[in-house]
């Protein structure tokens, strides 16, 4: 039976590189929150007049980040009676609710597991320098605050621990 493999962590810890390489060792659908959503996402903030850069703030959340999410499983639940599915997206609230793993296997009827990324900060720093991503400029010229208002804690239920 399909299994749904959650990788969660900070941005730049390499959650996507372990990601796809878990996904090509297991040949299983692979699912970036980035990539699925990021197109639709953008045009969204534009049309409502957001900094289209911006997945920090309040405003994002409210209007972006459940439908994010609600992506990413609507497109998990098509592939899991027929392949692993590899997910990955920060998972920020979801790894703080003890129930989270419960609820995603009664919801799509598959062993769950999850992978907690982490990396030292200077390599993470390094990574999200060298992606050069416009989200990231506001994280590289803020680093400090930003280390502060974006740490993650390890999920509250049981997990793999994967240092890169």
């Amino acid at each position: 039976m399909p299994k749904l493999h959650i990788i969660c962590g900070a941005a730049g810890v390499g959650k996507t590189t372990y990601g796809r390489k878990l996904a090509a060792e297991i040949e299983a659908c692979f699912l970036d929150s980035d990539t699925v959503t990021e197109s639709v996402v953008r045009a969204g903030m534009l049309a409502a007049g957001m900094d289209p850069d911006d997945r920090d703030s309040p405003e994002y959340k409210v209007a972006f980040r459940g439908a994010v999410y609600e992506s990413l499983y609507a497109i998990a639940a098509e592939n899991l009676p027929v392949v692993p599915v590899v997910m990955v997206g920060p998972f920020t609230s979801e790894i703080a609710q003890t129930d989270w793993l419960e609820s995603l296997k009664a919801r799509f009827g598959v062993e769950v597991e999850c992978l907690f990324v982490s990396c030292d900060e200077e390599i993470r720093r390094d990574r999200i320098e060298k992606r050069a991503n416009s989200r990231d400029a506001w994280k590289l010229v803020n680093w400090e605050e930003y280390l502060e208002k974006s740490a993650i804690s390890p999920p509250v239920f049981q997990y793999q621990s994967v240092r890169t």
